[in-house]
């Protein structure tokens, strides 16, 4: 299932959808407070994102960026060059997956 990121929101209505659905309750997701799950869950602007990335990990919940076609090989020379093993691996599962 595929659901567009507009905000931190429709971020957040996600994960509280997936946590609902799978029976956690929010002090149980690892790596987080309940608080700052909570925060995160009625789409507050100022949670920090590498935290939403480790509660999205823990869940289950994959993010993909989609970058335009025109610009996709420069976008993957310019992470090769900065991010080697990131970019290796989400380039494997661009073409894989045919995104």
């Amino acid at each position: 299932m595929r659901l567009p990121v507009t905000s931190v929101e429709s971020v957040g209505a996600a994960i509280r959808a997936v946590r609902k659905v799978s029976g956690i309750r929010q002090d149980d997701v690892p790596g987080v407070s309940h608080v700052f799950l909570r925060d995160l869950e009625k789409g507050k602007d100022t949670v920090q994102f590498g935290r939403v990335i480790k509660v999205l990990e823990e869940l289950g919940i994959r993010m993909v960026l989609e970058v335009p076609e025109s610009q996709a090989e420069a976008v993957t020379l310019v992470m090769d060059k900065y991010l080697p093993k990131v970019s290796t691996q989400h380039t494997r599962i661009f073409k894989r997956e045919g995104e």
